[in-house]
């Protein structure tokens, strides 16, 4: 095996993964535009995606590596990251808005328009959970900004600009969790990491339609085998996302029914449309031979109903033709097409082209011809990449492996964090369940073990979960554990040496009961047993004396007798056969395992073991902790039930500090310390 140099930085690599072919791009960025070095293309050997979703994955991935082997073999080099794109298969795109105010006139930063934006897709992202099916998960691929305000006046970019009030607008793109998924797997079983994720309309976009001419309204097309993805901009900014899950596909299987072809017969009779014969071998093993005009006539039916629903998409997306259309993608070559879609759309023939003709904007090539309206997407995602036009075209490592980056913009380790499927339970555990048991009359609560803390490094260093991530950064997470829940037993409660009866929820029990949250437990002195053991000791009951931090604040009444006739034995052990005197002995119940919410004067010889209570200011007010047993101290995640978040379904990044300074959630309290627990602006 010929071992070759390591991809370096600066070499970008692209993989357009359609679902009739595969096409790879490698190139470096050179005075601001990308120089392509190298393409490669590798038809499927059979049919491994349907509407641009990977159904094989295993064929797919095997197609993918003898494509990056011969890219490999051009460039001399051995391909390890790759930049990819997903197809916009069940394509669900929501437009958010964000606002951020401040008290004096403020330098914007990098920063500043990364929260806000943030602030932006995250306004989309609730959009979008107000109107999602089921259980089904979507992953947000991209977005752009549709527009920016700056103190109510309309702005390209704010930054370095002064100003106080700053606004956002983003149209946001979200793709089902399996396609998503699908396309790592693939690279994966390739061999490759995946240096960034985009959308495939996004990524032709940036090829056919650069910034530059996005200040008229102009519409890309993009038709492939399976999906034709359409993108529109207006007024200097990408105003929506759609796509039509009519494509080139539809086209190649009208052939294989009139004809009775394979698959891959009727693809190449779809290419040699213009020739004078087209001589083919049908299912049958019969060889005919058949004028271009009959293929080129069959082709037209489905033909007009891939751009009727092309311009349906548009006008409805656009609110109606726009001023221009580019046609991309392998399904645009198709005859006939471009005349089909200025007819449906009423414009005139010469406003529809065939992209390409821009690619010089943002790349060039010394060996290739790249004005082919199939290199969009590929070409795309290489000039994305290169060009730092997707925001998340880097690396980043979680304990050791590359980050799945499923979206645009500024990250935090917390949005990180969830995209690679952790939860907010595991940055923060769970207290074990408490229990909570009435013993004659008296509310005792028995508090189950807390959790232990996750730990939470980047780049070596403990970090808050609102740090934001850079390239190149190195995340180390360990999932907090929950707690044990309490546990407890009638003993446990009364003390081995009890005598006397007792019952549960009016049942006689035994001591080795385990008792349940709500569970009502009545004692009495007389030495009775359950039912089934009938014969009961006569010795004069023996009173005891009920510990302070217990006793009932009135005496019980006695209870009444005799019984009734008609109650059967077990059904009178069920009631106290005396008022009810006493409760659990004081070496019994311990200050670690209940906590009493009524005011009872607790023994001098338990006070000793609860540390003394805790005050501090909370977002502002003030909060008084009650003492925990042993003197165990308090720390900010103790406080995150008082915040008032919502930390299982957070929704943003979430503020941490403590006298002004950003912590862990693990960081020790002190008296009067200053604590904020609140959603990042």
């Amino acid at each position: 095996m010929v071992k070759r140099k390591p991809q370096d930085s600066g070499l970008i690599f692209a993989l357009d993964i359609g679902t009739r072919s595969i096409i790879g791009v490698a190139g470096r960025v050179v005075d601001e535009r990308f120089q392509v070095l190298a393409i490669e293309k590798e038809e499927h050997g059979k049919r491994a995606m349907l509407d641009g979703q990977i159904e094989d994955i295993a064929q797919v991935a095997k197609v993918a590596r003898r494509v990056t082997d011969r890219m490999e073999e051009k460039l001399d080099c051995a391909l390890e990251r790759v930049c990819v794109a997903a197809a916009g298969r069940a394509l669900r795109t929501e437009q958010g808005s964000y606002t951020m105010e401040f008290p004096e006139v403020t330098r914007v930063t990098n920063d500043t328009i990364g929260r806000l934006e943030s602030g932006a897709v995250a306004e989309a992202e609730a959009m979008l959970g107000q109107v999602q099916e089921g259980e089904r998960r979507f992953y947000l691929v991209g977005y752009t900004v549709a527009g920016y305000h700056l103190d109510h006046y309309p702005m390209s970019t704010l930054r370095n600009h002064n100003g106080r009030e700053l606004e956002a607008t983003v149209v946001a793109t979200f793709l089902p969790r399996e396609v998503v998924e699908s396309l790592y797997a693939v690279m994966e079983a390739s061999g490759l990491e995946v240096a960034s994720l985009t959308l495939e309309p996004i990524a032709a976009l940036n090829a056919a339609i650069p910034a530059d001419l996005r200040l008229l309204n102009l519409v890309l097309a993009d038709i492939g085998a399976g999906t034709s993805d359409i993108a529109v901009c207006r007024d200097g900014a990408v105003v929506g996302y759609t796509m039509a899950t009519i494509a080139g596909d539809e086209i190649t299987e009208e052939l294989m029914r009139r004809f009775l072809v394979p698959f891959a017969t009727a693809e190449r009779m779809k290419t040699q449309m213009g020739a004078a014969n087209i001589t083919y071998r049908d299912v049958l093993g019969l060889e005919q031979s058949i004028p271009g005009e009959l293929v080129r006539e069959t082709v037209r039916q489905p033909a007009q109903m891939l751009a009727q629903e092309i311009a349906q998409r548009v006008t409805a997306l656009n609110g109606g033709a726009p001023s221009a259309l580019f046609l991309a993608g392998g399904g645009s070559k198709l005859e006939g097409l471009r005349d089909l879609v200025a007819e449906a759309l009423e414009m005139e023939e010469n406003r529809v082209a065939l992209a390409g003709n821009n690619y010089e904007m943002t790349a060039f090539s010394d060996s290739y011809e790249l004005n082919d309206p199939e290199l969009a997407t590929p070409l795309g995602i290489a000039v994305s990449a290169g060009l730092g036009l997707i925001s998340d075209s880097y690396r980043i490592m979680l304990n050791g492996k590359p980050a799945k980056l499923f979206r645009s913009g500024a990250l935090t380790v917390l949005e990180l964090l969830m995209m690679n499927g952790y939860s907010s339970i595991d940055l923060l555990g769970r207290t074990g369940k408490s229990l909570s048991v009435t013993v004659d009359g008296q509310r005792m609560l028995f508090r189950g073990e807390p959790a232990s803390p996750c730990v939470l490094l980047l780049n070596g260093t403990e970090a808050v979960p609102s740090a934001v991530v850079y390239a190149g950064d190195s995340i180390e997470f360990t999932p907090a554990v929950s707690g044990v829940p309490a546990q407890k037993t009638v003993k446990d409660l009364l003390g081995a040496d009890f005598t006397g009866g007792v019952t549960v929820n009016g049942r006689l029990v035994d001591l080795d009961t385990r008792l349940s949250t709500g569970d009502q437990i009545v004692t009495s002195t007389r030495p009775v047993r359950p039912a089934h053991r009938p014969e009961y000791p006569k010795a004069e009951p023996q009173r005891q004396t009920v510990p302070p931090a217990v006793r009932p604040e009135r005496e019980a009444p006695k209870a009444e007798s005799p019984l009734s006739p008609n109650v059967k034995p077990a059904e009178a052990f069920a009631v106290p056969l005396e008022a009810p005197r006493i409760a659990p002995t004081p070496a019994e119940v311990h200050p670690a395992q209940s906590d009493f919410r009524e005011k009872t004067a607790p023994p001098a010889d338990r006070e000793s073991k609860t540390g003394p209570s805790l005050q501090v200011m909370l977002n502002g007010k003030a909060l008084i902790l009650p003492g925990k047993p042993e003197g165990v101290p308090y720390y900010v995640m103790d406080l995150l039930e008082h915040s008032e978040i919502d930390f299982e379904h957070l929704d943003r990044g979430v503020e941490l500090q403590v006298n002004g300074q950003e912590c862990a959630f693990s960081q020790e309290l002190r008296a009067q310390d200053n604590v904020v627990i609140q959603y990042l602006e």
